[in-house]
């Protein structure tokens, strides 16, 4: 990074991008494909008595009202305060916080919850971002991950048009696999293809990409 310059990456700079989108109306409906992943898990967490979910980047709660509608406990929290107005407005129990440094105690969810967010974490936080989630999550519990792919790759998204343009780090298969691998046990791993419209992902079509959902299983309690 250029001394005396904002690193690309910054919470900052994301909250305010989100911000001014959020306020401008901006919407993009859920694909099909993501919409059936959310069923999946809230079939999973339903399977194992699980009834409280903690969403991370909440944007205007789409999933969260979802949740609520399943008879799931739903806490989220967002960078941008646009965002968590407007989820709060649905009567969501949403506030502002980073994912680097959630307010809530260890092993407090038995369930985590976070879709095209933790993209915009760059590869020197990342491990420390899942150390996090994991220190919130109860012992073997599903976390859920949505992500665009790449090719291993940190740069500035060339389709917005509000600055500041966001940051996202672009990983492959391998390794999501290899780095969410060292903080618990990948369940389940599937990907599906980038397509248009709603199915259309960030880049402008300037990224090949396709879209990478997993469930990482936090490590069991540790035994007495």
């Amino acid at each position: 990074m250029v001394p005396g310059r904002e690193d690309p990456g910054s919470e900052q700079r994301l909250a305010e991008f989100y911000n001014r989108r959020a306020a401008s109306g901006w919407d993009h409906p859920l694909s099909p494909r993501r919409v059936e992943a959310r069923e999946r898990f809230i079939g999973l967490l339903k399977s194992e008595g699980r009834h409280d979910v903690l969403e991370i980047g909440t944007g205007p709660g789409q999933d969260g009202l979802k949740f609520v509608q399943a008879g799931i406990r739903y806490t989220g929290v967002d960078l941008a305060e646009e965002h968590v107005r407007q989820a709060r407005s649905k009567g969501l129990d949403v506030s502002v916080a980073s994912a680097r440094r959630l307010p809530f105690a260890d092993g407090a969810f038995p369930a985590v919850w976070s879709m095209s967010t933790l993209l915009h974490i760059p590869a020197a936080d990342i491990d420390g971002v899942l150390r996090e989630l994991v220190r919130i999550a109860a012992p073997n519990a599903p976390i859920a991950v949505g992500l665009w792919s790449g090719a291993d790759e940190e740069v500035l998204n060339p389709e917005d048009d509000l600055e500041s343009r966001r940051f996202f780090s672009r990983r492959s298969d391998e390794t999501v696999r290899k780095v969410f691998g060292r903080h618990g046990t990948i369940e389940d791993f599937v990907t599906w293809p980038e397509g248009t419209g709603e199915e259309s992902g960030p880049g402008a079509g300037n990224w090949t990409q396709h879209y990478q959902f997993l469930i990482l299983r936090t490590p069991p309690a540790p035994t007495k």
